[in-house]
């Protein structure tokens, strides 16, 4: 560890992390521009608050995290530059397909699609990014990462605003093609990251654990069949085949998960809730319930530092939580602008956009900054912000979700943006310390499911469903704050927790049977 605590990033390390940065912004702004374009969506595609909270989040969500876990594993494995660029190529052309949807389903095909694509990125760049910067400088280059999410989001509704507004001043008929504005916007930040992946794709590939001074694991033999294995243990309906793998019993217990998940979700259906929404949320629940049985037969090592870690398990929790009131706010302020407020799009995109690209990338960095300073003195210190940023909010968000006055709204925005966002690049180097330099790609993947099926397929659709019952989106947005008290109680568990679990580390691996 001495070799790690004396390393220092490179010049071409911080080169890489800009370009890294850059692809995470074009990342954030493809995933969401749908933001600002909702009201034209809503209107043209005859939809309601819950399909746009569908279509932005779990229709993206639980495909983004179901691949996520076998991408994860295959970028452990194999060439985590070589993945970057297929997944931005691949999210990048949904994006700009989405602009060409003439209904709610051809546009929810195409989120799913972007979701699939996106789920390289933060395994690719997570473990990339701790192979080239020390431990001690580790959870402010990832904060900084992370900022592309706030600058993305902030850029996407500034520039979907800009040209939706222009696009249909001039073509209030539909321009060339008969395309509308929010198809042109699709369009317009879609096909730029065609040209970034070409410059992605350059990239030199780090030795895996040589910044801590471990020695290079061996290369996978045949990367590409462990990602299919790995696929039918987490894709249904190969989850079955997976786990008749395994013996009678893991079948069993498999078709059992499938049984309640399918029960549950009929029983929701029944008392009048939308069937595809559920039908995805069971879909992922089933599917990480699958993914974990087999990773403890596969990779017992890999499941003692991830499901078994109480710690690891509670500040996926906690930060997802954070992430589900995030989400909610960072999708729903503009249409609420618009809606309510009666703000333009333009306006719209360009104070929410640019309060929230500031406030984030300010709240993102100085809670690295402040995890990183809290962890010289305390183990478990990188969980105080992560911790913080569930309660600090609270107020603003009452107070911009209440308003009447767009000034108000864009300055509870801007702070309450400012304190989410503390927890994310704590969170995630919380998780990166509790586990091995090869299984860092699997714990991405793994902290990445809190946030897209708690925080992503259910905040923004539960605003939204409760919005279309009221008839109040501003009822929508407050009902998610009874999420914080769970959160605090995971984040305190995590943090009385995660001192053992990072003492025990190797010794747990290697009682699971990994050869260290």
């Amino acid at each position: 560890m001495a070799g790690d605590d004396d390393a220092r990033a490179s010049g071409y390390a911080w080169y890489v992390l800009g370009l890294l940065f850059l692809v995470y912004v074009l990342n954030f702004v493809d995933r969401q521009v749908i933001s600002i374009l909702a009201e034209d969506i809503k209107r043209d595609l005859n939809l309601r608050d819950e399909d746009l909270g569908f279509l932005y989040g779990t229709a993206f969500g639980v495909f983004y995290s179901l691949f996520g876990i076998p991408l994860g594993r295959l970028a452990d494995n194999w060439h985590r530059v070589r993945l970057m660029t297929a997944g931005l190529s691949l999210w990048s052309a949904m994006t700009a397909f989405s602009g060409l949807s003439a209904s709610g389903t051809q546009l929810a095909a195409a989120r799913v699609g972007v979701g699939i694509g996106e789920a390289t990125a933060s395994p690719s760049a997570y473990s990339l990014i701790s192979d080239y910067f020390p431990r001690k400088r580790r959870a402010t280059a990832l904060s900084i990462y992370s900022a592309g999410l706030y600058v993305g989001g902030g850029c996407s509704l500034f520039i979907g605003g800009l040209i939706v507004q222009k696009w249909d001043h001039a073509y209030p008929a539909g321009g060339p093609l008969g395309l509308a504005g929010w198809q042109a916007a699709f369009l317009a930040v879609g096909l730029p990251g065609l040209l970034l992946a070409a410059v992605v794709s350059t990239l030199r590939e780090p030795v895996r654990g040589a910044i801590e001074g471990l020695p290079a694991p061996p290369a996978h033999p045949a990367p590409f069949r462990a990602f299919t294995d790995e696929l039918l243990t987490i894709l249904p309906p190969l989850t079955l085949i997976g786990a008749a793998r395994l013996g009678q019993r893991a079948l069993l217990v498999n078709m059992v998960a499938l049984a309640v998940t399918i029960a549950v979700v009929a029983v929701l259906h029944l008392a009048g809730e939308p069937l595809p929404q559920w039908i995805a949320v069971g879909v992922g629940a089933y599917a990480v319930f699958s993914w974990g049985c087999a990773l403890r037969h596969r990779d017992p090592p890999t499941y003692a530092l991830i499901v078994g870690t109480p710690a690891f398990l509670c500040t996926v929790v906690a930060y997802g939580l954070n992430a589900f009131m995030a989400y909610a706010a960072s999708f729903w302020a503009a249409p609420y602008a618009i809606r309510v407020l009666g703000v333009s799009p333009a306006e719209a995109g360009l104070f929410i956009g640019g309060s929230g690209a500031a406030a984030g990338f300010i709240g993102v960095t100085t809670g690295g900054l402040i995890a990183d300073r809290m962890r010289r003195r305390n183990p478990a210190g990188r969980l105080v912000p992560v911790i913080a940023s569930a309660v600090l909010p609270v107020p603003f968000m009452i107070a911009g979700y209440t308003t009447v006055t767009p000034v108000v709204l864009y300055t509870c925005v801007f702070c309450a943006q400012v304190f989410a966002a503390w927890g994310l690049g704590a969170a995630a180097a919380a998780t990166q310390d509790l586990v091995l330099p090869r299984m860092r790609g699997t714990a991405t993947a793994t902290f990445f499911i809190g946030t897209t099926l708690i925080g992503l397929a259910l905040g923004p659709y539960l605003a939204g469903r409760i919005s279309t019952l009221t008839g109040s989106l501003s009822t929508g947005m407050l009902s998610l704050l009874l999420s914080v008290p769970l959160t605090l109680v995971a984040g305190l568990v995590a943090y009385r927790r995660f001192p053992a679990a990072e003492r025990t580390r190797e010794a747990r691996a290697r009682a699971a049977g990994e050869p260290i």
